[in-house]
């Protein structure tokens, strides 16, 4: 399921919803939740501003929700990414996989926030004390 929203979200009741959905057939679910951080390549981040393309990035989503399926035994993925004006410490982007058995859980969630984050048609503005900036995917690097 994918969903792209300016609401927030809660994870716990977004990983029980995903528990109830697959009664009895997943035996793990991993997820991952991301933060918008105070603070990126020396900067204090006042805000965050994720713009995208309505209908290209569901659809790249579920390509990547589609692939990720392919590659392990999945019995559900949950991908919700927020966008619009955020602030430090908001929260921005939920991955969750269910599967039979952990390590297949746990490949699938990594993939999943790793090519998001390189894949999905996403532009992020930061507000900061010296003025707005476009975030490269080098200052988005991990870290």
């Amino acid at each position: 399921m994918i969903r792209v929203q300016t609401a927030d979200f809660d994870p716990g009741c977004e990983l029980e919803q995903l528990r109830l959905q697959n009664h009895g057939r997943a035996g793990a679910m991993v997820s991952f939740t991301g933060l918008v951080r105070d603070l990126n390549d020396g900067e204090k981040i006042r805000q965050l501003v994720l713009e995208h393309y309505p209908g290209m990035t569901e659809k790249v989503l579920a390509e990547l929700e589609q692939e990720a399926q392919a590659r392990w035994e999945l019995t559900a993925t949950l991908i919700i990414h927020r966008v619009g004006p955020l602030l430090p410490d908001d929260r921005i982007v939920f991955v969750a996989a269910a599967s039979a058995h952990r390590q297949q859980a746990f490949r699938a969630c990594e993939f999943l926030i790793d090519t998001l984050k390189t894949r999905a048609p996403f532009w992020k503005k930061e507000s900061t004390p010296s003025g707005e900036r476009w975030v490269t995917a080098a200052q988005d690097a991990p870290g």
